[in-house]
């Protein structure tokens, strides 16, 4: 199942014009800075002291920092990735029923797609990845909500972030499986990522990303929302995928 999905987002990522890149799963402190992960998230990240590495908490990391003391023509733009990658987070001070089982785990995989934009086109492109992340909920048949977080619930680094949460039949409650985020210039200002156009002026660039999608949540709204009789009804749009449409 796990495997089929992953490769699902991969296929949808693909046909929405992502191009897929493989990344490292260590990244150095300045590269955790560059994209904000430091010192907002330096508590959840484990961290290798020996080698002075930390295992990435998402794909966005090591994918931003591709682009990291770069000037990019705006006539490549916008740049549209996609990647796959185990996540690790220490998820510190976590306790309690709520973070049993598949709702918080320290390593999880996850699909995850970032843009590079130039700043007037951002938050058109913030909408597209929207209703990207929203087409593959649908196409799963699972029950979802958006929300648009408040200030208070965002990180520090994003200008406007959308939380995808998916209802969880067996524990009554919504989980988020995805967090769509507009950072305008906060991370190109880290990682020096700037645009110039055909008279040379330079600009810092805009950089979104989002989680298309987490799995660990998503396997389990699919084995607990597609419960039937005789068993757990594979969604169509999975089929080819698993090659079985029913888990008896």
């Amino acid at each position: 199942m796990q495997r089929a999905l992953i490769a699902f987002f991969l296929d949808k990522a693909a046909e929405a014009g992502y191009n897929e890149v493989q990344v490292p799963h260590m990244v150095n402190k300045d590269s955790a800075f560059a994209t904000g992960q430091l010192p907002d998230k330096e508590g959840q990240m484990y961290y290798v002291n020996e080698d002075e590495f930390y295992l990435i908490p998402t794909a966005e990391v090591p994918i931003t920092n591709i682009y990291r003391d770069e000037i990019i023509d705006e006539k490549l733009l916008p740049i549209k990735n996609v990647g796959y990658t185990p996540c690790f987070r220490r998820e510190a001070g976590s306790y309690g029923k709520d973070v049993r089982g598949l709702n918080r785990l320290h390593q999880f995989d996850k699909v995850e797609i970032v843009r590079i934009e130039k700043p007037e086109n951002s938050y058109q492109a913030l909408e597209e990845m929207l209703k990207h992340v929203e087409s593959l909920l649908q196409a799963l048949e699972l029950p979802y909500r958006i929300l648009r977080l408040c200030g208070g619930d965002m990180t520090f680094s994003s200008a406007l972030t959308y939380d995808f949460e998916v209802y969880s039949a067996a524990q009554k409650r919504w989980l988020e499986v995805s967090s769509v985020s507009n950072f305008e210039s906060f991370q190109a200002n880290r990682l020096k990522l700037r645009t110039k156009d055909k008279d040379n002026n330079k600009a810092l660039a805009h950089t979104l990303n989002g989680s298309a999608l987490a799995l660990a949540r998503i396997v389990a709204c699919l084995l607990e929302n597609h419960q039937t009789e005789n068993g757990i009804k594979i969604p169509k749009a999975l089929i080819p995928y698993t090659r079985f449409e029913i888990i008896a």
